[in-house]
């Protein structure tokens, strides 16, 4: 009978790598550097100047991404009683870490930029 330690014995995640996965998962989409980015140079933002900043998103688009990162609570949106409505979304300090955590990546696009572009270049003229 094989042992706990065995790897060949699967192990339930725990609740770290899921929230690792999870994360990854969210930072991975479409929007949701853009978003956490823009708020990040932006501060406390309105829904369309937001929406203006991070270039072609779709109104629902935008609102599910808001929804999801308010949910994990990395941005913080207050309603104004107010005729019409107004909502300001922020970063909140867990939404800066996280920005923060990433922001290798924007480094090393922007460093690797022209590299990346040269292989596709090349792979796709040998291909």
């Amino acid at each position: 009978m094989p042992s706990a330690a065995d790897p060949a014995v699967p192990t339930a995640p725990t609740a770290k790598s899921l929230l690792v996965h999870e994360t990854l998962a969210r930072i991975a989409d479409k929007w949701t550097l853009v978003a956490i980015d823009a708020l990040d140079d932006g501060g406390t933002l309105r829904f369309g100047e937001l929406r203006r900043r991070m270039g072609p998103i779709s109104q629902k688009m935008l609102t599910k991404t808001l929804r999801q990162l308010e949910r994990d609570g990395l941005v913080g949106r207050v309603v104004y009683a107010a005729v019409p409505p107004k909502v300001e979304y922020r970063l909140t300090p867990l939404g800066r870490a996280l920005g923060r955590a990433v922001c290798g990546i924007w480094t090393w696009a922007a460093r690797h930029l022209a590299d990346v572009q040269r292989a596709r270049k090349a792979y796709d003229a040998r291909a």
